[in-house]
């Protein structure tokens, strides 16, 4: 019985991520057939073709991307911006989520994306972080004291956080992607990480020096 249940799990864990991420998919791909049909039928009527919808939204995101790299449209995008960054409650929700949006955009020009440990001097305890600031340029007078970084610390589990401000010497840069970092915080750091270590080499030292007391109590 013990042996069954571990199977269980064992096939429930490997089937869940997939049929999940499967799932997710297929809503996304029905939600983005259904909007692109909405705005194709008047012009194909009955005529569908599968994946018409999709092939849609691609064409439609990469047209905007070309046209928001440009001069004009980024000025008229401004005007379109005004309602939602000048009314209160709208405000805080448009312009956090376009600044974490801005944060991981592959053209940001912001440099200080970068994954590190954070040490507290006299502690023991480490925290892995993603540094999202360098200087407290923008920032109020007085907000703290001396020169600081901006430590984000994700949370596993959940969506959020801490930003703590660190003095520079604090924080030491690792080589990991800020991609890898979120989704291993995410999962708590529970992936199996993969090595090349091998016990029984590692002990075979003391079984050479086994045998050789062996061999220096018969001599």
């Amino acid at each position: 019985m013990t042996r069954l249940y571990k199977y269980f799990f064992r096939g429930l864990i490997t089937v869940l991520p997939l049929a999940l991420t499967i799932y997710l998919l297929y809503i996304f791909l029905a939600w983005t057939e259904a909007v692109a049909l909405t705005f194709l039928r008047p012009f194909i009527g009955g005529f569908y073709v599968p994946g018409m919808g999709l092939a849609l939204g691609i064409l439609g995101i990469l047209a905007i991307g070309y046209l928001v790299s440009k001069e004009r449209v980024q000025r008229v995008l401004v005007l379109l911006e005004m309602p939602f960054t000048n009314l209160p409650v709208v405000k805080s929700i448009y312009t956090s989520l376009k600044s974490f949006a801005d944060y991981f955009s592959p053209s940001s020009k912001n440099t200080a994306q970068q994954v590190v440990i954070l040490r507290v001097p006299g502690q023991q305890l480490e925290l892995v972080g993603l540094v999202t600031r360098r200087n407290m340029e923008g920032l109020p007078e007085g907000f703290t004291q001396g020169e600081r970084v901006a430590v984000y610390l994700p949370m596993g589990y959940m969506i959020g956080g801490y930003t703590v401000f660190v003095p520079q010497e604090w924080v030491q840069p690792i080589q990991m992607s800020v991609e890898e970092a979120m989704r291993s915080s995410l999962i708590a750091w529970m992936a199996r990480a993969e090595t090349n270590n091998s016990r029984p080499a590692a002990q075979e030292p003391p079984a050479q020096a086994q045998g050789g007391a062996n061999d220096g109590g018969q001599a």
